[in-house]
Protein backbone atom coordinates (compact mmCIF):
# COMPACT_ATOMS: atom_id res chain seq x y z
CA UNK A 1 0.00 0.00 0.00
CA UNK A 2 1.50 3.42 -0.96
CA UNK A 3 -0.08 6.76 0.75
CA UNK A 4 -1.25 9.38 -2.10
CA UNK A 5 -2.53 12.82 -1.65
CA UNK A 6 -5.84 13.06 -4.00
CA UNK A 7 -6.73 16.54 -5.87
CA UNK A 8 -8.98 17.12 -2.75
CA UNK A 9 -6.12 17.36 -0.47
CA UNK A 10 -6.63 14.70 1.21
CA UNK A 11 -4.15 11.41 1.94
CA UNK A 12 -5.29 7.91 1.14
CA UNK A 13 -3.93 4.75 0.27
CA UNK A 14 -3.58 3.25 -2.38
CA UNK A 15 -2.79 -0.82 -3.38
CA UNK A 16 0.01 -0.25 -5.45
CA UNK A 17 -0.24 -3.89 -6.50
CA UNK A 18 -3.60 -3.10 -8.99
CA UNK A 19 -2.34 -0.32 -10.50
CA UNK A 20 -2.46 -1.29 -14.19
CA UNK A 21 -0.77 2.26 -16.00
CA UNK A 22 -0.12 6.02 -14.84
CA UNK A 23 -0.24 8.88 -17.01
CA UNK A 24 0.89 12.70 -16.77
CA UNK A 25 -2.25 14.54 -18.32
CA UNK A 26 -0.47 17.43 -17.16
CA UNK A 27 -2.03 15.81 -13.83
CA UNK A 28 -1.05 12.65 -12.51
CA UNK A 29 -3.75 9.57 -13.20
CA UNK A 30 -3.46 6.47 -12.09
CA UNK A 31 -5.74 3.83 -13.76
CA UNK A 32 -6.46 0.52 -11.67
CA UNK A 33 -6.91 -3.04 -13.12
CA UNK A 34 -10.42 -3.14 -12.85
CA UNK A 35 -10.48 0.48 -14.81
CA UNK A 36 -10.94 2.56 -11.25
CA UNK A 37 -9.11 6.18 -12.06
CA UNK A 38 -7.24 8.45 -8.99
CA UNK A 39 -6.04 11.51 -9.84
CA UNK A 40 -3.32 12.81 -7.30
CA UNK A 41 -0.83 15.13 -6.44
CA UNK A 42 3.23 15.01 -7.70
CA UNK A 43 4.00 13.56 -10.76
CA UNK A 44 4.50 10.24 -11.84
CA UNK A 45 8.27 9.59 -10.84
CA UNK A 46 6.62 10.42 -7.62
CA UNK A 47 4.39 7.62 -7.49
CA UNK A 48 6.71 5.13 -9.24
CA UNK A 49 9.37 5.49 -6.47
CA UNK A 50 6.95 5.38 -4.00
CA UNK A 51 5.64 1.88 -5.48
CA UNK A 52 9.87 0.68 -5.39
CA UNK A 53 10.30 1.18 -1.55
CA UNK A 54 6.39 -0.42 -0.97
CA UNK A 55 8.20 -3.45 -3.07
CA UNK A 56 11.34 -3.41 -1.32
CA UNK A 57 9.89 -3.46 1.99
CA UNK A 58 7.73 -6.10 1.31
CA UNK A 59 10.22 -8.31 0.01
CA UNK A 60 13.04 -7.34 2.88
CA UNK A 61 10.76 -9.12 5.43
CA UNK A 62 12.12 -12.31 7.02
CA UNK A 63 9.47 -14.77 7.90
Amino acid sequence: MIKLVGFNGKDFVLNADHIEKIEEVPECLITLTNGKKYMVMGNSQEVIDKVIEYKKRIFSLKL
